[in-house]
Order: C-alpha cells, then sequence, then structure tokens
C-alpha cells in the first residue's frame, strides 16, 4: 500500500524525469560548467525547455543533449538558423549535424531544418525532437502549432529552447507545456489560475495567490529559466552586456489621418498601418542618412517592402532579404553580412528576428515599430547578447504621429524586466533544487500544540497528528472537509482542497478517513458537512453541478463506515444568486431561457455510524417538539449567518474567505449523538467553530488545523468559551500561536 510520505510525493506538483542520468564526464569539455549543468539536467529530464538568455549558448547545448539523448534527433529552427546551427556546431563541438529539406535528404542521425519544412519529415523515424527559438510558438497560426503538437506527441524526448518567458505570459508557457506533453492550456489553467477580468493578462487570467509557489516550482521542473549563469548559482564572468543606446527620432512628417482636419490620435491596429504607409518616404531618407553617416555595419529593420526597397536603393553596401526570396538566396545574403561582405542588412524581424546570431554589427535601426514588445526584443537581440563587445546603438525613427506607439513598447519593456526578474527570484530555489537533484519539499509546513479548559487544539496536517489521537477515545467528529478547489486557501500538497481531482482528492480524503474510524468508539458517529460542487466551462468544459455529496458517501462506505442517515439543509436562494451570481438562480436568466435555472445547491450533514454496539447510550437534552424539527430529512431554520467572525483569520492571499460551519448546524449534531462530558473532534477546525459550540454545550474538543493563521484564530476563539465545568485532563496552557 502506498504510505501518505509516498502519496505526497506524487501529489507534488513536479514533472518527472524520464530520460537518463549523464555524469559530469560524460558532457563536451567545451562547454562552460553553467552550461553542463543544463546540459545533464536537460538529459535527465528527457520533456524539458531551456528558456536561456540570447547569448547563453543554446545552440551547442541542444546540440549536446542530442548528442547524449542518443536517439536520431529532428532539429527545427527558423529560416537560416538552420545553416547557422551547423556551422556553429561543427566548428566549437566538432560534431556533424546535417541540414535537409525533406526526409528522403535526412540521412544523419542529428538533422536541422526550418519550421516550414517540417511536414516533409517522418516523426516515426525519430526518438526526439528539438524546438530552436521556440517562442515560435507563440507567433505561428494556431493549426501550424496544433500540427506541430500532434506530430510529435509520442515522440519519447523532447527540448524547447529560446528566451526567458515572462510569467504571466500564460500563450507562451502554455504552448510549450503543450507541445512538450506536460500539461494542456485547459489544466494549467484550471489548475494554477483564476479566471479574472481585472487579472494582469490581456487574456483576463490571473496567477492565483496560494498557486504562486506550486506554479513555480512546477514551471522549474521541466523550464530552467536563466538570464545569466549566476541564476544557477555559477559564476557571471564573462557575461557582461556592453552598454545599449537606444535613440528614438521622431520625422516631421505632417501626417493628418483621412477624414480628419487635424491628427488626433492613432486608435487601432488600422489607423497605425495607415500612418506607417502615408509616412514611408521621411522615414526611409532619415533612416538612410543615418546609416550612410558612419562606415560601421548596420541591420536596418522593415515591416513594408516600399521601406526595404526603397532602403535598398538610397543606401550603397547594403543586402535586402525579403520574404520572397528563395530560402537558399535568404542564407546567402545573411551570411554575407556575417561575414563582412555586406555592410548593411536590410530584413523584417520576421525573417531575421529569432534565434540568429548577428553580433558582427552593433548599430541597428527600426524604420518603423509595431506594438509587438517581443518582435522588438528579438530584433535588440541578435546584436546585443553575450560575447558582444561593442557597445550597442539602436535608433527608432519614426513619424511624429507614431510617437504613441514608441511609448507603448517602451511601457512592455519595463513590464517584461520586472516580470522577468520576478520569474527569476521565484524558480530560483527551485531550479537549484532541480539542478542539484535535491527534489522539490512542500511549503515551510509547521506543528504545535496548544490546550485549554477542556480542549486541544493541534497545528498539522490531519493524516499525520491523527495518530497522536487514543484508539477509541472519540465519541462525536463533525466537520466540513476542504471542498476541491486548488489553491485558494494555502499552497502545500498536504491541504486535502489541493487536489488535481476527485480521484486524487478522495484518495487523499481516505487517509483521514480511516483515522478516523480507528479513534472513533464503536457505534458512535461521524458528522461531515458537504455541498454539491459546481462545474464550470473554464475548469470543466461543462457548466453544471459534480456529486461530491455521493462522493464522500462512497469514500467512508469503501472504508468499513455505515452511512447512517443524512440532513438536507435548507440554504437562501436568493442569498445564494448574490454571493455566487450563479447563472442558474438569476432573475434574468428566469426571463431569458429557463431551461438553465436551478435549484439553490443545498448543504447537507452525512451522518456515519462506525460499525460495533456503543458501550455508553446517549441521552440527548432535546425535547419531543426538537426532535420533531430536527428527524425532518431538512433541517429549516439555520441562520446562515451565524457563525464565528472569520475577518481575523483570512490570508491576504486567500482567494475566498473562509466558510464556517453554522453554528446552528453544529449544535444540532453535538446534541443530537453526544453526551455532555464527551469529547468532539473536528480534523479541519479552520477557526474552531465546532470546537466552540462543543465547549459551550458542555463537550471536549480535540481540533487540527493546517493552516497557521486559522489555528492561531481557533485558539483564540476556544479560549475565549466561559466553561462552569471544572478543568479536566485537558491542562490550562498558553494558547501558543
Amino acid at each position: 500500500m502506498t504510505t501518505y510520505a509516498e502519496f505526497l510525493a506524487g501529489k507534488r506538483v513536479a514533472v518527472p524525469a524520464t530520460g537518463r542520468p549523464v555524469g559530469a564526464q560524460e558532457v563536451h569539455p567545451h562547454l562552460f560548467p553553467f552550461q553542463r549543468d543544463l546540459v545533464r539536467w536537460a538529459v535527465a529530464k528527457g520533456r524539458c525547455a531551456l528558456f536561456c538568455d540570447t547569448g547563453l549558448g543554446k545552440t551547442i547545448m541542444q546540440a549536446e543533449w542530442a548528442r547524449l539523448i542518443g536517439e536520431p534527433t529532428l532539429i527545427l529552427a527558423p529560416l537560416s538558423v538552420a545553416t547557422q546551427t551547423v556551422t556553429i556546431v561543427r566548428d566549437v563541438l566538432g560534431m556533424e549535424i546535417q541540414q535537409a529539406r525533406r526526409q528522403s535528404e535526412a540521412t544523419g542521425r542529428i538533422v536541422v531544418t526550418n519550421y516550414e519544412m517540417a511536414g516533409h519529415f517522418d516523426q516515426s523515424n525519430y526518438g526526439a525532437v528539438i524546438l530552436d527559438e521556440s517562442s515560435v510558438l507563440k507567433a505561428i497560426d494556431g493549426a501550424t502549432r496544433r500540427t506541430l503538437t500532434n506530430m510529435f506527441s509520442d515522440t519519447p524526448y523532447k527540448l524547447c529552447c529560446t528566451a526567458t518567458p515572462a510569467p504571466n505570459d500564460i500563450t507562451e508557457i502554455a504552448n510549450h507545456a503543450e507541445f512538450l506533453g506536460i500539461a494542456t492550456r485547459a489544466n494549467m489553467l484550471s489548475r494554477f489560475f483564476l479566471h479574472d477580468s481585472n487579472g494582469r493578462t490581456t487574456e483576463g487570467w490571473r496567477l492565483k495567490r496560494h498557486a504562486e509557489e506550486p506554479f513555480f516550482r512546477w514551471l522549474a521542473s521541466w523550464g530552467m529559466s536563466v538570464r545569466k549563469p549566476s541564476d544557477i548559482g555559477h559564476s557571471d564572468a564573462g557575461y557582461d552586456l556592453p552598454p545599449l543606446e537606444i535613440v528614438p527620432e521622431f520625422v516631421d512628417a505632417r501626417y493628418v489621418p483621412p477624414g480628419q482636419i487635424f491628427n488626433l490620435g492613432l486608435k487601432g491596429i488600422g489607423d497605425r498601418a495607415k500612418a506607417r504607409r502615408a509616412t514611408v518616404d521621411a522615414r526611409v531618407h532619415r533612416a538612410a542618412e543615418i546609416v550612410n553617416g558612419n562606415d560601421d555595419q548596420w541591420i536596418v529593420w522593415c515591416g513594408l517592402n516600399d521601406e526595404g526597397r526603397k532602403l535598398h536603393g538610397l543606401i550603397p553596401g547594403s543586402v535586402l532579404v525579403e520574404g520572397s526570396h528563395s530560402p537558399e538566396a535568404k542564407a546567402s545574403a545573411i551570411a554575407d553580412f556575417q561575414s563582412g561582405l555586406r555592410r548593411v542588412l536590410i530584413t523584417k524581424p520576421r525573417i531575421a528576428g529569432f534565434g540568429l546570431n548577428l553580433q558582427n554589427a552593433h548599430r541597428l535601426i527600426f524604420v518603423g515599430l509595431s506594438d509587438s514588445w517581443e518582435s522588438y526584443y528579438q530584433c535588440i537581440r541578435r546584436c546585443y547578447r553575450f560575447g558582444q563587445h561593442s557597445p550597442v546603438t539602436a535608433h527608432i525613427v519614426l513619424s511624429d504621429a507614431e510617437e504613441p506607439i514608441y511609448e507603448n513598447v517602451m511601457r512592455k519593456e519595463a513590464v517584461a524586466a520586472a516580470m522577468s526578474e520576478k520569474l527569476i527570484a521565484n524558480v530560483r530555489e527551485f531550479e537549484a533544487a532541480e539542478i542539484h537533484a535535491l527534489g522539490g519539499d512542500d511549503h515551510s509546513y509547521e506543528t504545535a500544540d496548544s490546550r485549554g479548559d477542556g480542549w486541544r487544539m493541534m497545528l498539522g496536517d490531519s493524516a499525520e497528528r491523527l495518530a497522536e489521537v487514543e484508539s477509541g477515545s472519540i465519541d462525536l467528529s463533525v466537520f466540513s472537509p476542504p471542498f476541491l478547489s486548488l489553491y485558494t486557501y494555502s499552497p502545500t500538497e498536504r491541504d486535502l482542497g489541493n487536489s488535481e481531482d476527485p480521484e486524487q482528492f478522495f484518495e487523499h480524503f481516505g487517509f483521514i478517513i480511516d483515522h478516523l474510524a480507528r479513534v472513533t468508539k464503536p457505534g458512535r458517529n461521524c458528522c461531515v458537512h458537504v455541498a454539491q460542487v459546481p462545474a464550470t466551462v473554464a475548469h470543466d468544459g461543462y457548466t453544471g453541478l459534480k456529486d461530491f455529496r455521493g462522493q464522500t458517501i462512497a469514500a467512508f462506505e469503501s472504508r468499513g463506515w455505515v452511512y447512517h442517515g443524512e440532513a438536507c439543509i435548507d440554504k437562501d436562494p436568493q442569498a445564494q444568486a448574490i454571493r455566487t451570481h450563479a447563472k442558474g438562480l438569476l432573475f434574468v436568466q428566469l426571463r431569458r431561457d429557463s431551461s438553465w435555472l436551478r435549484p439553490a445547491m443545498a448543504d447537507y450533514i452525512l451522518v456515519f455510524r462506525k460499525p460495533g454496539e456503543n458501550a455508553v447510550p446517549v441521552h440527548p437534552d432535546i425535547t419531543n417538539d426538537e426532535w420533531i424539527e430536527w428527524a425532518r430529512p431538512i433541517w429549516y431554520g439555520i441562520d446562515e449567518t451565524e457563525t464565528l467572525n472569520t475577518a481575523v483569520a483570512k490570508d491576504e492571499r486567500d482567494e475566498r474567505h473562509i466558510c464556517p460551519l453554522q453554528l446552528g448546524t453544529i449544535e444540532r449534531c453535538v446534541r443530537l449523538w453526544s453526551n455532555r462530558g464527551e469529547t468532539v473532534l473536528s480534523p479541519f477546525a479552520g477557526i474552531g467553530s465546532e470546537g466552540y459550540k462543543a465547549l459551550q454545550l458542555g463537550r471536549r474538543f480535540v481540533g487540527i488545523e493546517l493552516k497557521p493563521s486559522y489555528y492561531r484564530t481557533a485558539c483564540r476563539n476556544l479560549a475565549s468559551v466561559r466553561r462552569t465545568r471544572q478543568p479536566s485532563l485537558f491542562d490550562a496552557t498558553d494558547c501558543g500561536g
């Protein structure tokens, strides 16, 4: 049987290794120490990503990964990068990589081609695939991306290489996870993110506050995010970037949008495109003056064919690379520029903006800009990269009407820099553990004990701390388990609610149910508060309900408990509609289409009995009239607002307010199924509601709570109860916390 420790290890959100361990002596000696560590990790991982900044040597690392993985490998790269890959790997590692455009030409063990030719290869011939500059997954159309993902879905070993993503770039991270076979976009979102129209992403999703640690640990378990060697504990010697100067220039093009007397600003992509086309001459002539002002090599980035062709005519010694040129012509022209045969390279970001090493130049100029920060960043990084020794100057020539575009890109630059810093700061510890094979661990796990007049509170994991409760010592249990709701109240895998699916949830719950059976006296009861769980389109693909109640009954019965009965607790539908905005309860839906309407979701008290004879009869202090009311299958009259104060316990990262069990519900359970002086247990004590009421009713209480802030509040609540009975075996001590 699986031990609890083994179960927690399996529940931990991390991607297991599927490759093979590699000794340090097996890695090519030319690689720097940080590169050797990354390659060894990637080979052991088998399916992973190297999110490494430009100039850190992704080309040689991916080639060494292909050699060590030992399988026929296909490398997909942007156009012109394939040729560069062959040259770098041959010159640096002395390794031969074959460049081919179709399967019939591919005879080598490691083959490189460009993305556009992927469909001409038979993936079944390859045990490994590498995506070079894999951020193109975000740029290519959805059909091509899905084709690549499906094409290599059964390939055992996969490696993606690109620059460091921003942690809020859901598209890029999800695309990589899907291609690598680690998680679907829907799975990633349902686990770590919350749909929020005010979220800090363009897609309306934000990272759950309690999910930050699990998310970054998960990301580090399959993707190494590295901006410089020190991010993974190595020296940055030799990896200092030279100064970078950005020089914006706004030419007076006297542009006025069609149909306007004055330029009132650019609104949307259409206005931006019109302004760019209308100001070509002014921008091109100014750019040519700048480039012709010295004899240095220049990279000229344009976005329109007219821009490129006019610049080519105005700049002597230039070479123009257009999309209509053959792959061979493009590669030849870029090689001439890299070797110095051509002084100026004129091209578009989508042609040469990804992957190429153009650090032979240290001057570049943008003849216009789009609003894409990614495009801008990649173009800068063609020459501003580790290994560049000269200061880099980037001119940006725009019309005066296009100044808002520049401001937008600079704003995105600042945001991206801050988010990149945040990503590295969050994953550094987990990456170090991955690199040094230390393994992940859960968040700081605390335990503590507090006792008072008739009560004991334990801080910790119920599946472990229940072992400290004497067998057959509990007369009644009353509690509300955490429902399946990932990272709502805590980041730890010890949290029952932080389960991937109902199967994992009830496997976890099973450890606690077994303990409950051990500590409960024969013939006595366990009262479990539950409600049905909503299914949503965002998380489940449909709108409806999930039968949490039925699954809980099945879980207790499978572990030997007798399903004894239940009470359905009446709920106010209007209060529920206001709180949840559930579509099925709204007045507007009543008028629009009542097929979507449903009754409000009730609460239930499920009563389970431990088999055996009850040694001490329970004599409840209730009247016949009360019994007539409480014997009804529906409990009416429970005040939904009669709960302990929750505000003092709420963690600022909690996604929802804690929902304590109503004191009226607890009172009925305690009075019906226990005697005065007996012991009531709650393994999910929260802020101590069950104990608070049990003490008021003359019972003793044992509670366990995982979350420190709730535990401390529970201690204060329990200590506040004034009891008339004499102190028992529970010695009064300081509340702790």
